[in-house]
């Protein structure tokens, strides 16, 4: 197979490609990763430009056989002056960029040095060397004056912490709609009648046999009280949820089992336990929490006044 023919398929599988590409492919990642089908596309597609090749090769050859010796004698000529035509352009280019003469100028060049008979010659620099020499002073003397002679813009330092800081905001931001990024530093209280609904059905299946169904404790520590042992608020019983309990006596980790956003849902249904009364409540446990965050100036609450419902009032 000639270099042409070579070219030319190289040429067609870079297309094929290129054209899958644009169909199939997405944002961020290849078709070929995507769909891996397409290596075998690909396979049979490069089988049937060769076999095509070869086919036209071979299909040459043999209408060459019926030619007359003076029709091959023709054939033959055109076919070597073809291929000094092939590539001329490209061939000019690179004698051009190499700056070097012709063999039978060399004799221009030659210096009068001879070592063991290697004759040394004065050839120029490359010009294309020479003219990415220029490039790069050029390229040096505008970095230089734009950087640190006019400041007209950040440098590569200062761009890197303009980019750190955006990409923060912009993870900050993506936490905050991302319910399987919730940590214990973002986690807040969930009151949506479907979280807690989900939160229920999550403490009912992994968490009544320690706490009962109404938080009223049993192995595990009364959740209706004001007591805590770890500490109360979301973020303390998303934590302990997270990571459990006290070691050897404490609730195992359930950030194994449970997603971010589960925990997030059972951490709130268990704080909706606040307030209630069960019906055999446990012994509180722990110390009386009172969340740092509440404001400190509010008034308590007026006692509220006991009513006895089996009273009656009889007007006179």
């Amino acid at each position: 197979m000639n270099k042409s023919a070579l070219f030319r398929i190289i040429i067609f599988m870079i297309l094929a490609l290129v054209l899958f590409e644009l169909v199939a492919g997405k944002e961020g990642t290849w078709a070929v990763q995507e769909y891996p089908l397409i290596w075998l596309i690909l396979g049979v597609l490069f089988l049937c430009a060769y076999l095509l090749e070869t086919s036209v090769k071979t299909l040459e050859r043999v209408l060459y056989n019926t030619l007359s010796d003076e029709a091959k004698e023709r054939y033959d000529a055109a076919t070597i002056a073809r291929k000094e035509q092939e590539f001329a352009g490209i061939k000019k280019t690179y004698a051009k960029m190499l700056g070097s003469k012709p063999i039978e100028d060399e004799g221009e060049i030659e210096l009068d040095h001879n070592y063991d008979g290697i004759r040394e010659l004065d050839n120029n620099l490359p010009p294309w060397w020479v003219y990415l020499f220029y490039a790069t002073i050029l390229f040096g003397v505008v970095y230089l004056t734009k950087y640190h002679v006019f400041d007209i813009a950040p440098d590569q330092a200062e761009e890197y912490l303009q980019e750190v800081a955006v990409a923060e905001k912009e993870i900050e931001e993506y936490k905050k709609t991302a319910k399987n990024l919730i940590d214990v530093n973002t986690v807040t209280l969930l009151t949506d009648a479907s979280d807690l609904k989900a939160g229920k059905s999550i403490f009912q299946d992994n968490c009544i046999a320690c706490h009962k169904a109404d938080g009223g404790g049993g192995i595990g520590p009364n959740l209706t009280d004001r007591h805590w042992i770890l500490g109360g608020g979301i973020k303390n019983v998303f934590n302990t949820i997270s990571e459990g309990g006290r070691d050897g006596k404490g609730m195992v980790s359930w950030k194994a089992d449970l997603s971010p956003s589960e925990m997030a849902q059972v951490a709130s249904y268990v704080m909706s336990f606040q307030g209630t009364t069960p019906a055999e409540p446990k012994e509180a446990e722990g110390e009386i929490w009172e969340d740092p965050d509440a404001p400190k100036d509010v008034a308590p609450a007026a006692p509220e006044t006991q009513v006895d419902s089996t009273a009656v009032t009889f007007n006179d």
